[in-house]
This record gives structure tokens, C-alpha cells and sequence, in this order.
């Protein structure tokens, strides 16, 4: 009779424990039903290995030798902003004991015990910290903002508040951005492309745009809220992801955009493709409307 439970079983797993627990043998392990992500790690086969995912792999991994960080502290605590689907989980060691593994980034760095907090059984960095963190290590600046907005959004505190740890922890690797990352983020920011559509627009000398304008509709004692706004222009920006196609959200896009084109609102609507493939297409068409006006 099988008595001991396992960390994670069956979603995600240490192999050597499954064993140990009687849930599966050696061989099965090793064989067609499951897949190793991490040394001793497995998941069953033909499991999605999303960042979610991979994180908790990881933490099985560093057990607790680390904390999980960056972009993996971000997806769990529900603030996803990761700028490619294989971004790999980051883990932060403040001192030694846990050595570099491929499918990891590995992060030497201090940690004080009020910067670490947990989420579903797994340590991880505050939002905070880990908006701290991400302001210091994306890849550019744009991914920094868009990093601190989604967390500042999400776990629901001011960007400015990673200032202060900045002064914890003087002369980290890339703190020479912070100041720049804070003043340009915006907690208010709904999504990952809302931000780096309003840092195209703003690098590319264009006024910046208000964030989450609210519209008033009288008549049906409602209001809307455009993600960008030139209110004085009266040019609203939307960004068209996924849940848009969708037939409810259709139509409430399409009555939606009838009631702004009523009361003398312009709105520009831009999809993925607009955003990553022909940015120079986004910036040229608001930079006409807000001419035009």
C-alpha cells in the first residue's frame, strides 16, 4: 500500500521519489510514459512544458537551495509577461550549494528574508523584488517596463516602490536603468503589448499616450476604457489579442466602437502582427491621426 506522499505527483515529479513511494518502478519512469525535464524531474509525456510548468520543475530541482525568480516568480504570482513562450525559469541562490543546470538561469545575488515570500508551496520572490529584479535583467528596456507594469498591475503596488530596493542593494547589475524603467511604467498598463505599444509610440518622439482612459456613455449610464488615449486629439488605441476574436467579445467590440465613433473618437486597433512585424506601420498610422486632428 502506498503511503508516502510525492511532491507534485503526476503533473510534475522527482523521479527517485516515485520510486521510492511504490507509485511507479525505475523502469517505467525511464521509459515512453514520461518525459525529464530536470535531473530526477519528470513530467508524464505529452505534458505542455510552459514556463508554469517548467518552474515548478525547477523547483523540485533547487528544493531548498534557491528561489525561484524572474519571469518564473512573475507567471506564478499571476503577472505573466515572459517575451517568448521558451523563456527558461530563473532561479536566484544568494550564496553557493546549488550549481548551474542547463534549462536554467542561475542568479548569485543577495536576497533579504522579506523579498522572498510563497506561492502554492514553492519559494519565490515578492512581486516587488521580482519587478525589481526584471527591471535590471530583461533584454532591453522595453521588456523591463512591460515586466513592471504587469506585475505592478497584477499584484497591485507602484512601480516606484523598487527604487527602494534599489538602495538595499547598491551597485547590482543593471540598477543603472531603474530610474529610467520606473519613470516610463505605468501600473494602470492592462497587458504585455499595451505597454510596448505605448514605449513604440513614445520612442518614436510621439506625445505619450494616456493609459486606460475612461469614456462616459451617458445615454447607457456606462463608461469604457481604451487601453491608449489622445484625449485631446479624441485618437483612442486598442490592442486586438486572442479573447477578441471571440464571438461575444465581437460584438461587444463592434458596439463599442460605434459608440466612441459617435462622440467624435478615432480608434486605431492593432493586432500582434502590427506590433512585432510592422511597428513602423503602428507609429506612422497614429502619428497621421493625431495630425490629422
Amino acid at each position: 500500500m502506498i503511503t508516502t506522499a510525492v511532491p507534485g505527483w503526476p503533473a510534475v515529479f522527482r523521479g527517485s521519489w516515485a520510486v521510492r513511494a511504490g507509485m511507479v518502478s525505475a523502469a517505467q519512469v525511464n521509459g515512453s510514459r514520461f518525459v525529464r525535464v530536470f535531473p530526477d524531474v519528470y513530467v508524464p509525456a505529452g505534458s505542455v512544458l510552459d514556463l508554469g510548468l517548467r518552474s515548478r520543475a525547477a523547483f523540485l530541482l533547487m528544493q531548498t537551495r534557491g528561489v525561484l525568480s524572474g519571469y518564473a516568480a512573475a507567471e506564478l504570482h499571476g503577472a505573466g509577461c515572459a517575451p517568448t513562450a521558451d523563456v527558461l525559469p530563473d532561479i536566484t541562490v544568494p550564496g553557493g550549494g546549488f550549481r548551474a543546470c542547463a534549462g536554467l538561469w542561475l542568479h548569485r545575488e543577495r536576497l533579504f528574508p522579506d523579498e522572498i515570500t510563497e506561492v502554492d508551496g514553492m519559494t519565490v520572490t515578492t512581486p516587488v523584488r521580482t519587478a525589481f529584479d526584471l527591471a535590471r535583467w530583461a533584454r532591453d528596456r522595453r521588456e523591463a517596463v512591460a515586466a513592471v507594469d504587469r506585475l505592478a498591475n497584477e499584484c497591485r503596488f507602484r512601480p516606484a516602490a523598487i527604487l527602494h530596493l534599489d538602495d538595499l542593494h547598491p551597485a547590482m547589475r543593471g540598477c543603472a536603468r531603474l530610474e529610467e524603467v520606473v519613470d516610463l511604467a505605468d501600473y494602470r498598463s492592462g497587458s504585455r503589448p499595451e505597454s510596448l505599444i505605448r514605449q513604440l509610440l513614445v520612442d518614436s518622439g510621439l506625445p505619450r499616450p494616456e493609459v486606460q482612459w475612461v469614456v462616459q456613455d451617458p445615454g447607457a449610464r456606462e463608461a469604457v476604457w481604451l487601453d491608449l488615449a489622445y484625449p485631446g486629439a479624441l485618437v483612442g488605441i486598442e490592442y486586438e489579442g486572442a479573447p477578441h476574436v471571440e464571438p461575444e467579445q465581437v460584438l461587444r467590440d463592434i458596439a463599442r466602437t460605434t459608440m466612441l465613433t459617435d462622440r467624435g473618437w478615432r480608434m486605431l486597433r492593432f493586432t500582434r502582427d502590427d506590433l512585432f512585424r510592422r511597428p513602423e506601420y503602428v507609429i506612422a498610422t497614429v502619428g497621421r491621426a493625431l495630425r490629422s486632428r
